[in-house]
């Protein structure tokens, strides 16, 4: 009996301590700058794209930095968030393939990423997306109406925060994402009390209720990161009007998998979202 009441101690203790871990370094779990680090590999000229350095500052004074990706003959302007890793100079893929859909581009680093300054905070993240969309705004004058929000995995919680705060918008698109950090932190660690210990939430499921522009939720059944049921849920509770395009692959080169599918999906979304 005793040593079964040394064990059951220790395992308490243990789970305390786990549990308090998750609480405290929360943010070092989800936002991960220096994966695979903070220095650019490339820029969008190595793929044979012009580009313009953008330098933006935020509400509390933090100076962020982007790409703007100017189209041809562009017929919208696509505000690009991206996942928890890495920095812009990892989403040549994703420029060429929106640069090839006659869209403009707008990608950030969030503070702590790349060259941006600051720490990541959710709070934090969201300022970084309200200067973005008011630099498009202010300082290039694109109409709402024409700006369409993208986000992938992470990002799509920040896109669709965006989106609940401003209407008019052109579309948003959801890729990959998560209904909230709760809902995947109860998956990950069911013996822990999720809801009690998220401070960062990045409830997208939440969002969408505020969401007035048209939606388009991109997710795939083989994503090992984030369950294809997040995105059937994100889907059932965005507003009409709104579209669902399948991937085939994992989490990171499902949308590179899906090849020519995937172009043609944005395509039609942008054609109805963007009339």
């Amino acid at each position: 009996m005793a040593l079964a009441l040394r064990i059951a101690g220790i395992l308490a203790v243990l789970y305390v301590l786990v549990g308090a871990a998750l609480y405290l370094f929360q943010s070092r779990l989800i936002h991960l700058p220096s994966v695979p680090g903070r220095e650019l590999a490339s820029t969008p000229e190595r793929i044979g794209l012009a580009y313009q350095d953008v330098w933006l500052e935020t509400e509390d004074g933090l100076a962020i930095h982007g790409w703007f990706v100017p189209a041809t003959e562009a017929r919208g302007t696509l505000l690009f968030f991206h996942g928890n890793a890495g920095n812009i100079s990892h989403r040549l893929d994703s420029l060429r393939i929106f640069n090839e859909l006659d869209l403009n581009v707008l990608i950030i680093d969030y503070r702590g990423y790349g060259q941006s300054e600051g720490s990541p905070s959710e709070t934090g993240l969201y300022r970084d997306a309200e200067a973005a969309l008011g630099y498009l705004r202010a300082e290039r004058e694109v109409p709402a109406g024409e700006i369409v929000l993208f986000g992938r995995s992470l990002g799509a919680s920040v896109a669709a925060h965006l989106a609940e705060q401003h209407e008019g918008l052109g579309g948003l698109i959801l890729e990959s994402a998560f209904t909230s950090v709760a809902d995947m932190a109860a998956e990950l660690y069911p013996i822990f009390p999720a809801q009690l210990l998220v401070r960062h939430r990045y409830d997208a499921l939440e969002s969408l209720q505020g969401v007035t522009s048209p939606v388009l939720v991109v997710h795939g059944p083989d994503d090992e990161i984030v369950p294809y049921a997040h995105g059937r849920r994100l889907y059932e509770a965005a507003p009409e009007p709104k579209w669902f395009l399948e991937l085939r692959g994992g989490h990171n080169e499902g949308f590179l998998r899906t090849g020519e599918d995937y172009a043609s999906g944005l395509d039609a979304f942008l054609s109805e979202a963007l009339r």
